[in-house]
């Protein structure tokens, strides 16, 4: 009975000793949660107002974010008595474990790095990885974020991105458009030629400078395959592509020109 009442005066001068020190570190947590949330939301808008490079700026944010509430555990596990030493040797330990869990992440982070220092692609860009294809809109620590044409977000780890085939679309002035056209061997190449350069005149956003290309490609079993290479700005790529080949039916049709069909053997009409 002796040994009852010594443990319940015990826990209970425990208990007396210990919650006011919980309650406040609860505090304590909480208010530096909120005020961690208002600090990094300052400064991401103080970055964007800089002239900070804006594929930096995520990165920056997050990385702010992680330090100051790695710094309010610390704090707030000093409040509770519990030793930082210690407390370190424990993080470490965790630390360790948790990386050998996620190397991935690791792998993504370090990818992340490189993306900001080599610049294979920036914020705005329009890459193509992994056949997803549109503007990047943000670079974070572990992914970057691609608005895609038909208006999807894809989320791209970044050691996926930086250790595959990266097509940046952005970099150079303009782009080519690839589009083929079939035509039996009877048909007269030089009319041809003709009619799609000036389909190619009449594509809105088709550069005049490089000259739009059209040539004879290869010679298959049962017709000839040309090629039919407007340029265009990047951003310009798909209007481009599906514009072209609208027109270039119209003046195929225009002009009385056949095209080969699949099998080769039969000849069609053109329609409008």
């Amino acid at each position: 009975m002796e040994e009852y009442t010594s443990y319940s005066e015990k826990a209970v001068s425990m208990i007396m000793e210990y919650t006011p020190k919980l309650l406040l570190a609860v505090v304590v947590l909480l208010v530096g949660l909120w005020v961690i949330k208002r600090i990094t939301g300052m400064i991401g808008k103080t970055l964007q107002r800089s002239n900070i490079s804006r594929d930096v700026q995520p990165f920056l944010r997050t990385m702010v974010d992680v330090i100051l509430k790695v710094l309010l555990v610390f704090s707030v596990a000093g409040m509770v008595g519990i030793e930082t030493t210690s407390f370190v040797a424990v993080l470490a330990a965790a630390g360790f474990a948790i990386g050998m869990a996620l190397q991935g992440s690791l792998s993504n982070f370090a990818a992340g790095v490189m993306i900001l220092v080599f610049k294979p692609y920036k914020v705005d860009d329009i890459i193509k990885v992994e056949d997803e294809m549109g503007h990047v809109t943000e670079i974070q620590i572990f992914n970057t974020i691609i608005a895609t044409f038909d208006n999807k977000t894809v989320i791209i780890p970044n050691s996926t991105a930086i250790s595959g085939i990266i097509t940046n679309l952005s970099t150079r002035e303009y782009i080519r458009v690839d589009l083929n056209v079939h035509i039996p061997y009877a048909q007269d190449f030089p009319k041809v030629k003709d009619a799609l350069e000036q389909a190619l005149r009449n594509t809105p956003k088709v550069l005049a400078n490089p000259h739009p290309f059209v040539g004879i490609e290869t010679f298959d079993s049962h017709n000839v395959v040309l090629s039919v290479r407007p340029y265009c700005n990047a951003d310009d790529y798909w209007d481009v592509y599906y514009a072209a080949n609208q027109n270039i039916k119209a003046a195929l049709a225009e002009n009385g020109i056949q095209v080969a069909y699949s099998e080769g053997i039969e000849l069609g009409k053109i329609g409008n």
